[in-house]
């Protein structure tokens, strides 16, 4: 795990491009725009065919300052800062206990940001409290861990990346069709 000098480093030498704030040894990820709800499409999503998927998500909101979470809703946010990470720079996206501790998840899939990574990462915020969540445009919800990556290789870019204002699920696109991985 990088401390915080050797991350202001990256963030000097370019491997690292951030204009948020730390927050010890870490990125502080706080929430931005746009966020998107997941709706009921009222029939079996199919998570082979990407327009079923496309089915789940309501319309995006840009223009917010609070969001009322209900239980057991989940939203798609933007992170409100881009990052970007270099060839060799790994990062971990953790929750900040104090939100799970009322119940709210704030990254609920894997934690891993791979190297080439550049935009605004996408927050899976899920309300598991029996009450009603308030959320506010720029609050704090996660923190980007930074490591080295090992192997001395060039990292393989990813076709999703960096697209802010796609927060939906590729999966059928990327991984449903056994012909197209």
């Amino acid at each position: 795990m990088l401390s915080a000098a050797s991350i202001k480093d990256h963030i000097k030498s370019g491997a690292v491009t951030w204009e948020g704030e730390l927050r010890g040894d870490s990125l502080l990820l706080k929430l931005g725009s746009p966020i998107q709800p997941l709706v009921d499409p009222g029939a079996v999503v199919d998570l082979a065919d990407q327009s079923s998927i496309d089915t789940l998500y309501g319309p995006q909101i840009t223009d917010w300052s609070t969001y009322d979470l209900a239980p057991g809703q989940m939203v798609l946010a933007a992170a409100s800062e881009p990052v970007s990470l270099g060839p060799n720079v790994t990062g971990l996206i953790g929750g900040l206990s104090h939100l799970a501790r009322v119940g709210l998840a704030v990254h609920v899939t894997s934690p891993l940001v791979l190297p080439g990574w550049s935009g605004h990462l996408t927050l899976e915020l899920v309300n598991e409290c029996p009450a009603t969540l308030r959320l506010h445009h720029g609050m704090p919800l996660a923190r980007l861990v930074l490591q080295l990556r090992g192997g001395g290789h060039a990292a393989a870019t990813h076709p999703f990346y960096g697209r802010p204002t796609d927060l939906q699920s590729r999966y059928a696109d990327e991984l449903g069709d056994p012909d197209k991985r």
